[in-house]
């Protein structure tokens, strides 16, 4: 077998160089003396043993003979040319300065000689190399079982990976073209590999010269072409996969087990957001941040982006205590010197956020604690209302109380014109807080202390609202539940062929959801561009695509049939709201309804009521009545009528 073949002794290669030098200079002075064996002999034995002695030093100290021979590569050859040139050069010093200008080492014979030799020491490795290859590849196999891949991206990174996956002692894969969507590169060579664009008809053609996979070099694509390029391949049955960043290279090398499939999540992705304003900064640095709902998706994320802004506090509120102890200790391993407290509590339990009030007194609260799970609320619409308003409710109240400069509560876009009790719950929590801000500032008119000079000013707490729509690889979220189904092989199930979503990534959502809340003035509730919606069965298809399989022939899709109270389609606005622009191309205003916080607070106490009871087909109604556009689609509750008010 090829693997065992064994590596030639360091001392062997050293004394077959030595042999080589010798050679050549014999050849060198045959071609200058016309191959008239009298003239060549004269001296010869002399400038053998001067060859002999320089070669033998230069070759010791540059450790030329130590390289494997079979894995010669350029910087091998770079080292012999050097060697070589470095003896060149000592042979027509002698000739100059010792052998004064004698009929040895002359500029002829050196120059002769310093290419023989090179074309020689250098060939000898190259030809050993591709005999090894060559032996290997008939010993093993495996030339015809090769995989034939591509690498995109003709740049230095592209020729690293080629170099790499070609030379893999067990590697199964073979490069065999390079991909580039620029057409001024297509049909050129690269180290006597084709470069092909990304045509469909170049895809097209290496498909039918048997190319199995394309490799990703280079991880920083536009979304678009990296969208495009996916698509086309994956219609001409061309898998696609991504090497690892070099840091997580296996031993700092890298082996085809380490290559990643795309990401459905890399796909859906938009383009990174950029945020330029010093406001932000400005605002959080040096304050005491409370955020709720901390180990969640969503809140974990929050807290690791304002950790940047260097706040002089950051307390984690969550009632999960395993969640909470691992984020804790990623952040300690990560932000080292931070100043971050866990508090484990539960948004409802009064007592308990009122001591974490008074021990921390946070000066910002960013609200993500909720629960979510659409089919659950559903089934236990009286802890929505728990969690969800009663929650809030508390949480505004004391920040009221305790001078909170800010609230900002992240929302959902089932809030809009609800279906589910979910949505319905979040929505009534939106109500509460503008109506609650709206209170404030109208019995608390900042002018009445414009002439206060005592620094005892009454603090309006701002209430600011984001409403935005699915996020990527959030707890429950659709795409690590296609993952968990394809790994068990099937099938994938989706409610609807129709149903369609919106999705951002968590950290672009959170990073708008900190941008609005510094932008915000109190009352507003802020939405976001979500993008383009997307079909969640054609979601699937591209999932199973990705992972190398055919949908509906590897891998089955299934219809469930719509869950209760689950939409086709998603909304960020209900039909009687209009959104005004911001400074911000991604975050809009929406102009909603206003409410009476008088009759909203009646209401709600009214709502609490029922739901410490546990009462659900009375919680509804009374949720229905606090939202006339819940309209829900749920069998249990559609029955359930308000009348108009």
């Amino acid at each position: 077998m090829a693997h065992k073949i064994r590596i030639l002794p360091r001392w062997l290669v050293f004394l077959f160089d030595l042999f080589l030098v010798c050679f050549c200079i014999f050849l060198s002075r045959m071609l200058k003396m016309n191959f008239n064996l009298e003239h060549v002999n004269v001296g010869m034995r002399f400038m053998i043993g001067v060859v002999l002695t320089i070669n033998a030093v230069l070759f010791y100290i540059f450790k030329s003979y130590a390289g494997i021979v079979r894995f010669t590569n350029l910087e091998d050859t770079s080292r012999l040319v050097m060697v070589n040139a470095i003896a060149s050069f000592l042979y027509v010093v002698l000739n100059t300065f010792v052998l004064k200008n004698g009929n040895y080492f002359t500029l002829q014979i050196v120059a002769i000689n310093f290419f023989i030799t090179t074309f020689g020491i250098i060939s000898y490795r190259l030809a050993v190399r591709y005999c090894f290859n060559f032996y290997k590849s008939l010993s093993q196999g495996d030339k015809l079982l090769k995989k034939k891949v591509v690498v995109y991206d003709t740049s230095a990174d592209g020729l690293h990976i080629k170099k790499v996956m070609n030379s893999l002692p067990n590697g199964d894969m073979q490069v065999v073209a390079f991909l580039d969507d620029s057409f001024s590169t297509a049909g050129k060579l690269l180290e006597g590999i084709p470069i092909y664009n990304t045509s469909e008809a170049s895809l097209l053609k290496l498909r039918n010269e048997g190319v199995e996979l394309l490799i990703l070099a280079n991880k920083n694509m536009e979304k678009s072409k990296l969208n495009d390029l996916v698509d086309n391949c994956l219609a001409h049955g061309i898998r696609i996969q991504q090497v690892p960043a070099m840091l997580d290279w296996l031993n700092g090398k890298l082996d085809t087990q380490q290559l990643q499939d795309i990401n459905i999540e890399d796909l859906l992705e938009r383009e990174v957001i950029k945020i330029h304003n010093e406001a932000i900064y400005t605002e959080l640095k040096g304050k005491k941040i409370l955020v709720t709902g901390a180990a969640g998706s969503i809140g974990s994320e929050l807290v690791r982006q304002l950790l940047q802004y260097r706040p002089s506090l950051l307390i984690l509120c969550d009632m999960a205590e395993t969640p909470m102890h691992e984020f804790m200790l990623e952040i300690q391993e990560k932000h080292k010197g931070a100043n971050v407290k866990a508090y484990l509590g539960d948004i409802c339990d009064r007592q308990r956020m009122e001591h974490l009030f008074e021990v921390y007194n946070p000066q910002i609260v960013f609200h993500a604690a909720a629960y979510k799970h659409v089919p659950l609320m559903e089934e236990n619409p009286s802890i929505a209302v728990m969690n969800n308003v009663n929650g809030t409710k508390t949480l505004a109240e004391l920040s009221v109380a305790n001078d909170v400069e800010k609230f900002v509560m992240v929302s959902t876009d089932k809030a809009v014109n609800p279906t589910n009790v979910m949505g319905a719950s979040k929505r009534i929590a939106e109500i509460y807080t503008q109506s609650y801000y709206r209170h404030l500032t109208k019995d608390l008119e900042p002018t009445e202390n414009a002439g206060d000079t005592t620094g005892n000013e009454k603090i309006i707490t701002k209430f600011v609202t984001t409403r935005f729509g699915n996020v990527l690889g959030s707890n429950g979220s659709v795409i690590p539940r296609f993952k968990k189904q394809l790994e068990k092989g099937g099938p994938l199930t989706v409610t609807h062929p129709e149903i369609t979503r919106y999705f951002m990534t968590i950290p672009e959502a959170c990073l708008l959801v900190i941008e609005a809340g510094v932008m915000g003035q109190g009352g507003e509730i802020f939405v976001f561009d979500m993008g383009k919606p997307v079909k969640i069965s054609d979601l699937a298809r591209k999932v199973i695509k990705l992972a190398g399989k055919e949908p509906d022939i590897d891998i089955k899709i299934i219809y469930t049939g719509l869950r209760p109270g689950e939409k086709l389609y998603e909304e960020l606005l209900s039909n009687a709201e209009n959104a005004r622009p911001t400074y911000h191309e991604k975050i809009m205003i929406a102009d909603v309804r206003q409410y009476d916080f008088g009759l909203v607070e009646k209401r709600i106490n009214k709502l609490l009521s029922s739901a410490r009871q546990h009462y659900t087909l009375e919680t509804v109604y009374l949720m229905k009545e606090l939202v006339p556009e819940f309209v829900s689609n749920n069998v249990a509750y559609e029955k359930i009528k308000v009348p108009n008010t």
